[in-house]
């Protein structure tokens, strides 16, 4: 899956997970990256992989004691209590026996907590730590580091169990993911980093088997250790964290930041996500992709310094596509999808010094049944079966129409758009806003060839900016890569766009 082709503070709920101190991906504390901003964005953000909050230093009534020097033990006594037992590991260092397949199976309703120093290690040579499909377990408090799990698995909640609660955990230095979901998933508080693949990887096979997802007040930081972007070119299988089929997600109040590749990103079929009161930024490729996916809210988020690697790669390589630090891919507002909205809403975010800023984007070849799709298959969410989108019935309604994920019903307002090309260190293709497809070629049988996808985005498919500021100098893409507009042309009758905005040349002007 992938890519086919190419308010001015930080709000209440942000504020109140800030703390003191701070660490980057290399475990250096300190300040954060985040200078003091033009627009008044908070200096701060929640730190929880410098100062996570500690554990209980003696067991809870009724607890089961784990001790660290006896290999294997937090998995055996588990296998020997019965469901919702809760388990307090001592300080210290535990292990599992050495076999790489040896990992803690849980029980229904179990709780494991972990006391101030407790530290779950899998030595390298582990591949997953929590596993089965035990459903509503509790891990508080725990660090979980260096298990080996293979490729798009993960670490944590390996097998995609429903109702787990994961807070204040560290869990890094693992490969893979550090971390899987499930239904009714909340994690909280808890420092994601340095992991090989993933912060999380919000994967489960089936339709729409993840839902009410809540990921609230962490530090994902510094995932993506493995570069697999560039071992599997294209492969769209890197991110902070990576959403796929998640029917309902809130992820506010995060800091998402240092991460090697894209900060967060929602792939294929996904919905009714709000994405709000997060500091993303210093992530080397976009802040968020949204991509084949439905109705969002992104609001009150502050993205700075996003996009810097990945841009500058594409742009000195002579590649005019405008890659946003906003990046929707063929997404957007769906009313017959329910949803707690029926549009993509980017309201009252902050977006300062990125490499570009928001693109809507709709490939023209890639719709259900075509093998432009990048989606393995996969077909919209208003048609499931993707052998109905095929010729002659894909070229009349309802399917000519359902048969494409589109992007559509998108609504920018309200926004913050500051740019100093100086800072970003830059003297083009980093400036762009953009509304654009491409020309339809493929394959022979498409309805969609030429200029009709575009024609359509761009005029047919009510996606609009209005009422924002922009302070620095910015250039419009509309309808293709070509068509590189000023702000006149942009708000002009030909494009009608971003009524009642207003643009400084720097800030204070």
């Amino acid at each position: 899956m992938g890519i086919k082709w190419r308010n001015w503070t930080l709000p209440v709920a942000a504020l109140a997970l800030l703390t003191t101190g701070c660490v980057s991906s290399s475990g250096a504390e300190g300040e954060p990256t985040a200078q003091p901003s033009t627009s008044g964005a908070a200096r701060s953000v929640a730190r929880v992989c410098a100062k996570p909050a500690a554990g209980p230093e003696k067991a809870p009534a009724g607890a089961v004691t784990v001790d660290p020097k006896v290999a294997g033990d937090l998995a055996a006594k588990t296998k020997s209590n019965p469901p919702k037992t809760t388990f307090w590991l001592r300080p210290g260092k535990h292990r599992l026996d050495p076999d790489r397949y040896s990992q803690v199976i849980p029980k229904k309703g179990n709780r494991y907590l972990g006391a101030p120093g407790a530290v779950l290690d899998g030595r390298k040579t582990n591949q997953y730590a929590f596993g089965g499909t035990a459903r509503d377990v509790t891990i508080r408090y725990l660090t979980v580091q260096r298990f080996v799990a293979p490729p798009d698995e993960g670490v944590v909640n390996h097998d995609s169990a429903d109702g787990w609660v994961i807070e204040h955990a560290k869990i890094q230095y693992n490969s893979g993911a550090g971390l899987m979901a499930g239904a009714r998933q909340q994690v909280r508080a808890s420092c994601l980093r340095d992991n090989g693949q993933y912060g999380i990887n919000a994967y489960k096979s089936g339709d729409y088997p993840i839902s009410d997802l809540v990921v609230e007040g962490n530090e994902i930081v510094g995932n993506n250790t493995g570069d697999w972007e560039r071992k599997r070119k294209g492969c769209g299988c890197t991110g902070g964290i990576k959403f796929w089929a998640v029917n309902g997600a809130d992820v506010r109040g995060n800091w998402v930041h240092d991460n090697r590749g894209t900060g967060l990103w929602a792939d294929t079929n996904n919905n009714d996500f709000r994405i709000e009161s997060n500091v993303i930024e210093a992530n080397d490729g976009a802040a968020l992709i949204y991509e084949t996916s439905y109705n969002a809210v992104i609001r009150k988020n502050t993205i700075r310094r996003n996009n810097w690697v990945e841009g500058r790669r594409y742009a000195e390589r002579g590649d005019n596509f405008p890659f946003g630090t906003i990046y929707l891919s063929e997404s957007g507002g769906e009313p017959r999808v329910k949803a707690r909205t029926d549009k993509i809403e980017i309201d009252r975010n902050v977006l300062e010094n990125n490499w570009s800023g928001i693109t809507l984007w709709e490939n023209a070849d890639r719709f259900c049944n075509s093998p432009a799709n990048t989606s393995s298959g996969d077909c919209t969410l208003l048609v499931k079966n993707t052998d109905r989108c095929a010729r002659p019935k894909i070229a009349t309604a309802p399917l000519y129409a359902d048969c494409r994920w589109k992007t559509q019903r998108v609504a920018i307002h309200n926004n913050r758009f500051v740019l100093d090309k100086s800072v970003v260190k830059c003297t083009a293709r980093c400036d762009r806003m953009a509304v654009l497809a491409n020309y339809g070629t493929y394959p022979d049988w498409s309805p969609y060839k030429g200029d009709r996808v575009a024609d359509a985005i761009t005029r047919k498919q009510h996606n609009r900016w209005h009422d924002n500021v922009y302070i620095g100098s910015w250039k419009f893409v509309a309808h293709d890569p070509s068509r590189v507009l000023d702000f006149g042309q942009w708000q002009g009758t030909t494009y009608e766009q971003d009524t009642g905005s207003t643009v400084k040349p720097r800030a204070g002007g």
